[in-house]
């Protein structure tokens, strides 16, 4: 394990060389989070006190809570850069020493979320701080703890997905548009843009039997006391499901991927 420790400590010292690249992007990405909480105050004066269970102060915290985890798990370029490693032929070192390269892609995840969360922190505390009225504490320290499992296993499924999906460069010269395609699902799906029980019972349904609502939408709920007793057990299994499928799916496409590989030169 020495050798990954080490790789998270250079990780961590590559990504703060572009701390004001995260700090510059975590200030704009404050931009369509306070337009999400401009729209829904608009929502609430216009007549109201309640849309779908979630009041004002309730609705506002969604979107905080969706800011903090978006920080804490989010895939950053990770699968633009396996893609290119394998489109340019760096991976073949990996394939010449005892190293995992799923691991190491991990590790360097791992670092990279570290050293954004350090720039991000402060920013986004003070963003947070100006909404102090809308925070409300975990509904009970159950609920706490199974937010912070929830949690990891959402950068988890993140993680693994987009490794699987940047394995494509194995057969693919180009997979910018599956990479697009993929984000957009997320997006839409897992509650980014707006709590999924504000959506029909039928598609909530449908919704459940796919990853994303894992991914964002699951953990916040979680906080909320939105998820308790069996709803939150067994979301947690179908979460871990999820993950070791995810993980399942990385391992197969790598290896029938490097069949495929052939690196030439020095």
């Amino acid at each position: 394990m020495r050798k990954y420790l080490y790789v998270i400590n250079i990780g961590i010292q590559s990504n703060l060389t572009y701390r004001f690249n995260y700090l510059a992007r975590t200030l704009f990405s404050f931009i369509p989070l306070f337009a999400m909480v401009s729209l829904w105050r608009t929502v609430y004066a216009g007549g109201g006190q309640e849309h779908s269970g979630y009041d004002q102060a309730q609705i506002i915290f969604y979107y905080l809570l969706v800011a903090v985890v978006d920080v804490l798990t989010a895939v950053n370029e990770d699968d633009w850069q396996i893609a290119a490693d394998i489109r340019e032929g760096n991976i073949s070192q990996f394939l010449l020493k005892p190293v995992d390269y799923l691991t190491y892609r991990l590790c360097l995840f791992v670092s990279g979320r570290l050293a954004y969360v350090a720039m991000a922190a402060l920013p986004l505390a003070l963003f947070i701080f100006c909404f102090r009225s809308n925070v409300a504490p975990p509904a009970s320290t159950e609920a706490m703890l199974a937010f912070l499992i929830s949690l990891v296993l959402t950068a988890l499924l993140q993680f693994f997905t987009s490794y699987a999906m940047a394995m494509l460069a194995f057969w693919l010269l180009e997979i910018s548009t599956f990479i697009f395609i993929l984000f957009a699902f997320e997006y839409l799906a897992s509650g980014h843009l707006f709590p999924l029980d504000m959506l029909p019972p039928t598609l909530q349904h449908i919704l459940a039997f796919t990853p994303f609502p894992y991914q964002m939408y699951f953990p916040v709920s979680i906080y909320l006391g939105r998820m308790t007793g069996p709803a939150l057990a067994g979301g947690l299994l179908i979460q871990l499901a999820w993950v070791a499928a995810a993980y399942l799916l990385a391992r197969f496409m790598w290896h029938r991927g490097i069949k495929k590989y052939a690196a030439f030169g020095g």
